[in-house]
């Protein structure tokens, strides 16, 4: 897509650090990582986030995604990796992207990037299980 930036890496006209070039997407190093090391995985084809990733395309995609939570703390010496994708909101570019933390006990990253909340009880916690799967079912 004209204009997008992670298109941009994946045509090569944008420089990139490059982690994995494969049909099913392009991995390369965040240019602001959480940790050195952070690296980002896109689909090859434009898709603005994952409810708009076509079906066929989830196997490949990740599978990679999974490679690269396996190779990240082999070969920085980590002992896990944070995966993490943002949909619409707090996605800095409107390409689909995951992200492959490495990380390391004690390195300062605590849980979610973002305050967490309670439900105020087991009915609302119920109420908002049931609008969800009503969703998922069609209705």
């Amino acid at each position: 897509m004209a204009g997008c930036l992670f298109c941009g890496v994946v045509a090569g006209g944008v420089p990139a650090f490059r982690v994995a070039d494969t049909p099913d997407g392009v991995a390369f190093l965040d240019i602001r990582p959480v940790f050195k090391g952070h690296v980002l995985v896109v689909p090859r084809p434009h898709v603005d986030d994952l409810p708009g990733l076509p079906g066929e395309l989830l196997p490949g995609f990740f599978a990679l995604v999974r490679r690269l939570a396996a190779a990240v703390p082999d070969a920085l010496g980590a002992q896990g990796t944070f995966v993490a994708m943002n949909n619409v909101v707090s996605q800095s570019v409107p390409h689909l992207h995951a992200h492959v933390v490495p990380r390391t006990k004690g390195d300062g990253l605590r849980g979610f990037f973002w305050p967490r909340t309670r439900y105020a009880d087991d009915a609302e916690a119920t109420g908002y299980a049931e609008r969800i799967a009503a969703v998922l079912a069609g209705g």
